[in-house]
């Protein structure tokens, strides 16, 4: 019986496709991450479905303008929406990618759903009729924001344990005991991802709101040091209690990351809050809790974590300045107006810049809280390089290019800043 409400508020064109299904004793659902946000009432623009009931050959010759793509299984394009038949999977060596995959008329959509990562993803809704097809209980890990391995196939696929990472991140949602099991179950065959693949999830993750949360769930299933090896050593790299009473060098860092995800939605910058302390990894145990001249060794810590996941180098550049001035950035208010203009110079001439340093620095002191006191040098450090130039310089000194021009630069910056904060 078809929902009349349903069909009013459905794509045309889709109800016609899933009416012909029907028509050739068919079944066309709508399934994964579409369903799960519908149920979320979270905006997805990205529709999957899938059909039973027919085979390769009997789609194609009731859609025969289907645009056809895939290697392992196909995917038919019918106007800008994607269609798979249902289908199961068998592994048949390493990694992500060893998959036999078997698709016929017989499979059904339970059948479907088994071969999904997690039970919030493991969800179908009936086209025509809008019924909701939940053999897993994804609502009810929804209702309970848990994310949970649809079932123990979950550990034939490496790529799913920073998938679960992600969508903990994404959706803020705690993992099933028995999933962090899973999880760490597969930790050797971890190292059998690309590196791209990856840092592709971290990236994603990193956009979020949550971006602690995929790292904590890699902690949580003991698997955090495979690929992320750095973050892994701040983990017991003890500071100053009464400068850091949230703990651990780990603890401050998330704390700082989600600190950072609250002022800015660039992932690069978040990406520098994250490993702005890595130095602290290497700091030796009977040193602690101080970190001398972490900021120094933080930089080649950022350097091999950038260069084990095949990081783009504008990702690398973030980092290392991160590393190398955040310390230096946190004391600008301390500063001779000489340290502060050599500060701002280089600074400013990094893809990170003074902007993203701030964020960096604020991220950094106010990890626990707000504090009353701010640290501000981006905006006076904009304002500073926008006003005294090399133009100006060359037209009011004569100069040409080379150490005297800008040894007179640094000089008229000094003077230009201490008169403003002369003026001011």
């Amino acid at each position: 019986m078809i929902n009349n409400y349903h069909t009013e508020n459905m794509d045309k064109n889709i109800f016609e496709i899933a009416k012909k299904i029907e028509e050739n004793n068919g079944r066309l659902y709508l399934v994964g991450g579409a369903v799960r946000d519908e149920l979320l009432n979270i905006e997805n623009n990205d529709e999957d479905y899938c059909v039973t009931g027919l085979s390769h050959n009997e789609f194609l010759k009731l859609f025969p303008n289907a645009f056809t793509r895939g290697k392992s299984f196909e995917v038919f394009d019918i106007n800008g929406k994607e269609f798979a038949l249902a289908r199961t999977e068998r592994k048949i060596g390493k990694g992500h990618k060893e998959f036999e995959i078997t698709t016929n008329k017989n499979i059904t959509i339970e059948e479907d759903l088994k071969r999904r990562d997690i039970t919030i993803n493991s969800i179908a809704k009936d086209v025509l009729t809008g019924e909701i097809i939940d053999p897993f209980n994804g609502k009810q890990d929804i209702k309970n924001k848990m994310i949970r391995a649809t079932s123990n196939s979950f550990k034939e696929d490496p790529l799913r344990v920073y998938r679960v990472a992600r969508f903990a991140s994404k959706f803020n949602f705690d993992v099933e005991k028995n999933t962090l099991k899973l999880i760490n179950s597969v930790k050797q065959e971890l190292s059998e991802l690309s590196a791209e693949r990856v840092f592709k999830e971290m990236e994603i993750a990193l956009k979020y709101d949550k971006p602690s949360k995929f790292f904590d769930v890699l902690k949580l299933a003991g698997v955090l040091e495979v690929h992320f090896l750095e973050i892994y050593k701040l983990i017991g790299a003890l500071q100053p209690e009464k400068y850091h009473p949230e703990g651990d060098s780990y603890n401050h860092t998330m704390l700082a990351l989600n600190r950072c995800a609250e002022h800015t939605k660039n992932e690069k910058i978040r990406f520098a809050v994250l490993v702005h302390d890595l130095g602290k990894g290497v700091t030796p145990k009977n040193e602690y809790p101080h970190h001398i001249n972490h900021d120094k060794n933080g930089v080649e810590q950022v350097k091999k974590f950038a260069n084990r996941l095949k990081m783009p180098n504008d990702w690398c550049s973030y980092g290392t300045v991160s590393a190398k001035e955040h310390m230096i950035g946190g004391i600008f208010n301390k500063m001779t107006p000489t340290k502060q203009v050599s500060f701002i110079e280089r600074v400013y001439r990094t893809k990170l810049g003074l902007k993203g340093l701030e964020i960096v620095v604020e991220s950094d002191r106010n990890c626990r809280g707000l504090r009353e006191d701010k640290i501000e040098f981006a905006n006076l450090g904009e304002k500073m390089m926008n006003e005294i130039n090399g133009d100006l310089i060359k037209e009011k000194f004569g100069l040409n290019e080379g150490i005297q021009l800008k040894s007179k630069l640094h000089e008229q910056r000094v003077s230009w800043l201490k008169n403003f904060y002369f003026r001011n």
